[in-house]
Parts: structure tokens; sequence; C-alpha cells
């Protein structure tokens, strides 16, 4: 068995130990990268690939979101990774979404945001891909991008590797007896441990996830066809029901009749977790989605009537020249119960586990790994 040496292992080559073998390479570490699998193949690549600062608390989320943002930016630069600076636009057509928007606004400045409300003309000069009708306006915020999840984690793990960091794909790590990690083929001696698993909280340390306030998320998302004639969707889009969704939206005292409303009206909507985002990749495809369920495990089963609650929706709000879904599939990430936006936890002396960051992990990721390695 051959014997190896490193500064520091990470185990994971999902967004979160990429980020942070990111990081750490930049410091000048030896780092070595463990991926049970071949190639990432769990949620990091099974989103939208939105970096969304704009859904994040204002204050150390928001700043956390768009110090991701620069990072991505950055890796764009250096790999030619698509890295599309969209923006986005929510677009409002009832008034209780509209009331929402305008008390978001009133307070943006003051947070921090970098957004406006827009009338519906100034919003058709933004997208031609918006339903007018209807439409009493929106907000628009030059702050999100759109990367391709699917090209992401292997155009970075080829760069680190260019940058002397050490992978090891299709190799599992089932017990860390510090300073050594052994593989089939190897020993790794080595000074700290990330551990950044997802969604497997079984292999690694299952007590400390068992203790933590942890359950799973499995979403439902599709992909359509390439929109023809270089159709373009412009800034990614969304909708009143993504105004539930996500925490910077969370002090307006004008949601509790948006939410009254949706409950009433949407029961299935509420039900099923669903709030619609639309992005456009480098290939024209649109990804659309998605579906929020909650428990400790899944049937393997998609369900249909999510896929069309989605699309019917969807038809609300945009307008494209071809809706024919190509792929439709499932993700499955950790989500903390207790409101808190990541963990990081020492089972032990030298062991960081770093996890639970839901489904933001395309934009918090990199901002979090930042932080957590400016203190090694």
């Amino acid at each position: 068995m051959q014997q190896q040496q490193a500064n520091i292992a990470v185990i994971g080559a999902g967004i979160v130990g990429l980020a942070i073998a990111y990081h750490l390479s930049r410091q000048g570490k030896k780092v070595v990268v463990f991926e049970r699998n071949s190639k990432a193949i769990s949620a990091s690549i099974r989103n939208f690939g939105l970096v969304w600062p704009i859904g994040q608390t204002a204050g150390k989320m928001y700043q956390r979101a768009m110090n991701s943002r620069r990072t991505w930016q950055e890796l764009a630069a250096k790999t030619g990774l698509q890295c599309q600076e969209t923006g986005s636009l929510h677009l409002v057509y009832n008034q209780d979404e509209l009331a929402v928007l305008e008390e978001f606004i009133q307070n943006a400045p003051a947070a921090g945001y970098d957004c406006q409300l827009l009338t519906p003309q100034q919003i058709a000069n933004h997208s031609n891909a918006v339903k007018t009708t209807g439409l009493l306006g929106g907000m628009w915020s030059p702050t999100e991008m759109t990367v391709n999840p699917r090209q992401a984690s292997a155009a970075i793990a080829d760069y680190l590797q260019e940058q002397g960091v050490t992978f090891r794909f299709g190799t599992a790590i089932n017990n860390i007896t510090m300073p050594f990690l052994q593989t089939p083929a190897e020993k790794w001696q080595v000074e700290q441990v990330y551990v950044c698993s997802g969604a497997d909280f079984e292999t690694l340390y299952p007590a400390e996830y068992a203790n933590a306030s942890l359950t799973k998320c499995k979403l439902q998302m599709m992909r359509t066809v390439a929109q023809p004639n270089n159709w373009q969707l412009g800034p990614a889009l969304c909708a009143g029901l993504t105004l539930l969704h996500y925490s910077a939206f969370a002090h307006c005292n004008s949601l509790a009749a948006l939410k009254d409303r949706i409950n009433a009206e949407m029961p299935a909507y509420q039900q099923y977790g669903i709030h619609l985002l639309v992005s456009q990749n480098g290939a024209g495809e649109l990804t659309i989605g998605d579906s929020h369920e909650y428990g400790p495990d899944f049937e393997p089963f998609d369900k249909e009537n999510i896929n069309q609650l989605i699309l019917d929706y969807l038809h609300t709000f945009l307008v494209a020249p071809d809706f024919t879904i190509q792929e439709r599939w499932h993700g499955i990430y950790p989500k903390l119960t207790n409101g808190q936006t990541d963990i990081v936890l020492s089972p032990e002396p030298n062991v960081t586990i770093v996890n639970g960051l839901g489904g933001a992990g395309m934009t918090l990721s990199f901002g979090l790994a930042e932080e957590l390695v400016a203190k090694t």
C-alpha cells in the first residue's frame, strides 16, 4: 500500500468540496480531494446553475453570496466556464405580490440590495420572454448569474488539478483515523480534513448528523430543447411564488396576505413547495423548476402531477418559442430545519464537517469556503 501525504483532505467533490479545495489551493496548501463516484453526479449538477444573491437575507448572507459571485467570475475567467451575468426579473401579476415587491424595494438600499421596481413596459424592454397580459410590474436585479452546473464541477476540478490539487475519483472514504485516511490502494497522512458529503449522512460521523437539525429535500426539474433561431431568455425569470420561498422577503409585513391567498387558492403548490425559476444555458435550453419535498428518504419515482403544476404556472408568465421537454430529473440535497443556512461541525480535532447549504449551494459555497479557509 502506497503512503501519501497532504496538508488537507477534502471528502466530496461537489460544489462545497470544490469551493474549499479552491480557496485552500490559493493559500498554497497541498490538497487531496476524494470523491466516491467517478465524477460529481449529485445535487451539484442537478440544479439551475443560478447564483442568486437577491434571495439571500441582507447582511452576512447577502455579502457571502456576493463574494461567491466574485469567485465564480474569477473561475470563469480562468477556465472558460460559462458564466452569464443575466440578472433577474421577479414578475408580479397580483396586487398582493406587487405590495411585497414595493415594500422590499423601499427598504432595499438600506439593506444593501441593488434592485429597482419596473413598470410592465420597462420589463418588456428587458426581456421578450415575459407574458405582459395582466402584468403589474416586477423587480430587476443585476446581480444574478447563470453557470452551467453540468459542466462546472468538472471544469473546476480540471483547473484545480492544473494548480496541483490531487483528485481521487472513484474512491470512497469510509473511515477517518486522524491523521490517516485509508483507501484500498493508498494510505494518506494529513493535517486536516473537511467532510463535504452532501446528502450522505450515513457514512462518516452519522451520530453528528443525527444530532443536527438536518433533513433531505427532493426537487423535481425539467429542461426544454434548445430554443430555435438563437432565441434568448435574457434575465432569469421568476414570479409571485418565489416571494414565499427566499429568506430575503421574509421580513416583509405584506407577505402574510400573499401567503394566505396562495394557501387558499393554490394548496398543491404549497404542499409540494413549488416556486418557479427559469434559466437558460449556453446551448439555448431552458431549465425549469422546482419543487421541494422533505423527509429522511424518498420514493425513486418522480410525480408527474408535480411537473404539470410547474408547467401550468410557468405558462402564466413565460413566453418562449418551444416548450418541448427533453429531460426530467430530480435531485436530493440536505436541508436544515432550524432556519440556519449551513452547519460547520468539528466531530474531532482537525476534522470539519461542512454541510446544510440547502438549495443555495451554487450561490453560497465559495463565499462560505472563503470564510472557513481564512481561519485555517
